[in-house]
């Protein structure tokens, strides 16, 4: 009997995340959306990560009503989203009546499978999600962050997924975030893990560094169950493989992927428009789709590198560029080994940015690495020296608790604040993560013209 290998494709979220900096709206989406739910993927990535902010910085869309607008269209495939763990799409943590108010709305709403990762892979972070997707009905993928380090061993990686088994996972995400899982280590570590666990392994990971096809051809040779690609015109450079070619080269190998081939092609027709537009918009940056084969070296996400060029280039500083990819080894190191993944690689980044452009190392430090190195956002995978504690925090103490312990619970007060702006629960989530986008947006909604100045006028009889 074939092997099976199942896709889950990442064109309505990761995709267009790493190549055009989630600007694709739902009208972008929804002509092809049914014919997506009869391809035969396992399921469809199209919610979380960015895509929350992207739509109401950018879009003037409701992310909610987005999903509901999916859900319509996509009634066979599952849904899948991407969250934070306790940062659910934000950049900080949130009190935990906040997350299971969240997961409750998102399952409501239209998602089946919730990816669930911690930039730590500390799992006392992941707690309250995992606990929450049980109780709604959701499946609780949970991942590990894939990083490179003498600490992150294939017995590291086991042990966590030992301990996801007994907190209630469904199945297990290795999220290679920059790309730099290796052919050798992935089927390594694929087998390292099956022999402790018999839930579904799935594989992520980016085309950044050129070698992401082998990787997932390793993968499936371990026992891999499903991998994460991207329709053609969306696949390839900083997003994941492409969808058609793989499953084509897998099913000449003898797999069975349950993809329909006809219905693929008519899907790649339709993205070649979308990027296209794109393209002429000038929003597909042409370095997105470059090899970077440093990212091995660095660990550097795709993303992460086309940042710290940006914010170079605004201090008139492209010279530094090698030298600000040197230093992020070595800060990341100092901090423990941090997995490069949001928020910790845009922290990572811009210290090490910031100790090449003062000339002076942890002379400037952010507020973030601070909040970091004091627990604030969970247990270092790696121990911190007492030196770089002082040189960052001084003598304050470091907190040794779940940082959600400390936070109180906030649902009621933002209901409050809100007033009659928040006609859903949908209203004070969007309210909660996204403050000062969701104000505006929510009081356009309420009256259109809201920030139109009153002109006096003078009539004149």
């Amino acid at each position: 009997m074939a092997k099976k290998v199942r896709f889950t494709d990442t064109a309505l979220r990761d995709a267009h995340q790493s190549l055009i900096a989630t600007r694709m709206s739902i009208e972008d989406m929804l002509p092809i959306l049914e014919t997506m739910d009869e391809a035969g993927y396992h399921s469809l990535e199209v919610w979380g990560g960015a895509t929350f902010d992207a739509c109401l910085r950018y879009l003037n869309e409701d992310p909610w009503e987005r999903l509901r607008e999916i859900r319509k269209h996509v009634r066979k495939t599952k849904l899948q989203m991407l969250l934070r763990g306790q940062n659910l799409l934000g950049y900080k943590h949130y009190p935990d009546d906040v997350v299971e108010s969240f997961i409750e709305r998102a399952i409501k709403n239209g998602i089946d499978i919730i990816r669930v990762f911690d930039a730590l892979n500390d799992l006392r972070n992941l707690k309250t999600a995992v606990k929450a997707i049980k109780k709604y009905g959701g499946h609780a993928q949970m991942c590990i962050c894939y990083t490179i380090s003498e600490i992150h061993t294939n017995e590291y990686y086991v042990n966590l997924v030992k301990e996801m088994e007994k907190m209630g996972a469904d199945s297990i995400a290795i999220k290679d975030m920059a790309g730099i899982i290796t052919p050798a280590t992935t089927y390594s570590l694929i087998k390292d893990i099956k022999s402790v666990t018999k839930l579904p392994i799935v594989v992520h990971t980016h085309a950044t560094s050129g070698i992401a096809e082998m990787t997932y051809l390793k993968a499936v040779e371990a026992g891999a169950d499903i991998i994460d690609t991207a329709i053609s015109p969306l696949s390839g450079g900083t997003s994941q493989p492409a969808t058609e070619s793989l499953a084509i080269a897998l099913e000449e190998l003898g797999y069975e992927t349950g993809l329909d081939h006809d219905k693929l092609k008519e899907i790649a027709e339709h993205f070649k428009q979308v990027k296209e537009e794109f393209r002429n918009k000038g929003v597909l940056n042409p370095k997105v789709m470059d090899v970077v084969p440093d990212t091995l070296t660095y660990q550097v996400p795709g993303g992460m590198l086309s940042n710290l060029l940006s914010q170079l280039t605004e201090a008139k500083k492209e010279d530094k560029y090698e030298e600000v990819l040197k230093e992020v080894p070595k800060v990341r190191a100092e901090l423990g080994y941090p997995p490069l993944v949001t928020p910790l690689s845009q922290m990572v980044g811009t210290q090490a940015l910031m100790n090449v452009i003062s000339g002076e190392r942890y002379k400037m430090i952010p507020k973030e690495i601070k909040d970091y190195v004091k627990g604030l956002y969970g247990k270092s995978p790696g121990s911190i020296s007492q030196e770089m504690k002082e040189k960052i925090i001084g003598d304050e103490e470091v907190l040794d608790v779940r940082p959600a312990d400390l936070l109180k619970p906030e649902m009621k007060n933002l209901k409050k604040e809100l007033g009659d702006l928040a006609e859903s629960t949908e209203d004070v989530l969007m309210y909660a993560l996204f403050p000062q986008l969701a104000l505006p947006y929510l009081k356009k909604r309420k009256d259109p013209f809201c920030d139109v100045p009153v002109q006096n006028v003078t009539v004149i009889y």
